[in-house]
């Protein structure tokens, strides 16, 4: 349905007296905290048996707390190697990166990342699958129990806590893997296309659900999609992917009130990031 409606969205005529925000970096004003992601000169090259292959060249931005950004760009093009990079499950070959002014180095409880397979484990409960990564962390579990059983209810699963990821549908095991990811009170949530695989009228529930967790929590998010709808629906700004080896095309800032409902996607505005989008990413050619 969101990519019905973008196509109806996009053949809108242009107001020319709101012109689209666009910006060639991420995050220059002035007055504006300190970033709570900052990269210079990021790069990331991958060494194969055929030679190098270079994923991501020269990255410049800044991602600020409590934002919402989302990254779009053709297949290919280092969305995912750029998620994993922050998450610090991937080295970077060249270049920095800053997370809350100090230099990432590796996995950090400062960020956790939702997958677009939940990666639920079958024999575990649901609240058992949500406190996982706490086990892991060998933080005191007494601490996190509570803290879970409020974020089930938040995304209305305490009916649930006690099931098994067999008896939930697509959008409550991606749910459970979204708590799973916020109980660890993150900084930052990085999410790599965890809609991808669910209908569309589940990704459309699942978008407006996202935002109300958004809202509620505060949370930074950083959120790959290869959806141009689902990217301006949900975000504050939008950074456009080259073809590989990845740099920025562009950000394009949303402006767009909160909170949204789905009707937003009808608009002249929205339209015309739209097509704003959908330009930039034609423009680097191949499959998206």
């Amino acid at each position: 349905m969101f990519e019905a409606e973008l196509s109806v969205a996009q053949a809108m005529p242009q107001d020319p007296m709101k012109p689209m925000r666009a910006a060639a970096s991420l995050g220059t004003s002035a007055d504006r905290a300190p970033a709570l992601i900052q990269a210079r000169g990021l790069s990331k090259t991958y060494v194969t048996g055929s030679g190098e292959v270079a994923a991501l060249k020269s990255l410049d931005f800044e991602i600020y707390d409590g934002e919402f950004v989302s990254v779009v760009g053709q297949s290919g093009c280092g969305k995912s190697t750029l998620l994993k990079v922050l998450a610090g499950l991937l080295p970077y070959t060249a270049g920095s990166v800053e997370l809350n002014g100090k230099p990432l180095r590796g996995p950090t409880p400062q960020a956790a990342v939702v997958f677009q397979s939940p990666v639920l484990l079958p024999w575990r409960t649901v609240l058992d699958n949500v406190l996982l990564p706490i086990e892991f962390r060998k933080w005191p579990m007494a601490s996190y129990r509570q803290s879970a059983a409020d974020l089930l209810a938040m995304v209305g699963l305490s009916e649930f806590a006690q099931r098994y990821p067999f008896e939930l549908s697509g959008g409550m095991q991606q749910r459970t893997a979204i708590v799973r990811a916020l109980v660890q009170d993150p900084r930052l949530l990085l999410m790599d296309e965890p809609f991808g695989a669910l209908d569309a009228m589940t990704r459309e529930q699942m978008n407006l659900e996202l935002m109300r967790i958004w809202s509620k929590s505060g949370k930074t998010v950083i959120f790959i999609t290869h959806s141009i709808a689902e990217a301006i629906f949900l975000s504050d700004r939008v950074i456009a992917m080259t073809a590989r080896p990845g740099t920025i095309a562009d950000v394009i800032t949303i402006n767009l009130p909160r909170p949204r409902e789905l009707s937003v996607i009808n608009t002249d505005r929205f339209g015309r990031y739209a097509a704003k989008l959908r330009s930039l990413l034609d423009a680097q050619g191949g499959m998206f």
